[in-house]
């Protein structure tokens, strides 16, 4: 029977990652598709489905090598560029997501590897990865989504307003 449930949630996550693609978000298919699987997990009308064994190294090897394949020549070259503003960027995120991931817990009583997850300046899927090897994937998943979704949204109306009054030149 797991194997049904596992087809029922690969055709809600796909179903509605296909339909927000069309709404030309960024990362729209794959918030798309983890609403859609979380959907269906939430309405308990499924049960959860056992991925078969390997499955997940697959996925993560697969993750990995997307990820990989946006690392091209001219990205080495910018980053002959942009390493100093890379590592102050990367050093302040991870810092501020620390003090924010240990604030929150401490000040709203969740747990303390969720909430460092949650705040950490990754995406839902590594993250999430991360946070399965802890027990946390899901809670970790649904923080990270709620933060993309927020930012996909509202950054590119913050660009288009500062292109609007002129503070960025498009």
């Amino acid at each position: 029977m797991s194997n049904i449930n596992l087809l029922y949630y690969l055709l809600a996550g796909g179903l509605l990652g296909l339909i927000t693609l069309k709404t030309g978000i960024p990362a729209a298919p794959l918030a798309g598709a983890l609403l859609g699987a979380s959907i269906l997990s939430i309405s308990g009308k499924v049960e959860v489905a056992n991925w078969p064994t390997g499955t997940r190294t697959l996925l993560e090897v697969g993750i990995g090598t997307v990820i990989g394949t946006s690392l091209t020549r001219e990205s080495l070259s910018e980053l002959q560029l942009l390493w100093k503003p890379a590592i102050l960027i990367t050093f302040t995120l991870v810092i501020t997501g620390l003090a924010i991931g240990l604030w929150t817990s401490r000040l709203m009583g969740v747990d303390i590897i969720t909430t460092i997850l949650g705040a950490a300046p990754g995406g839902i899927s590594g993250m999430s990865l991360v946070g399965s090897e802890y027990g946390v994937g899901a809670a970790v998943a649904t923080l990270h989504a709620v933060r993309l979704i927020t930012v996909l949204l509202i950054l590119p109306l913050v660009v288009k307003s500062l292109s609007l009054i002129g503070i960025i030149k498009s």
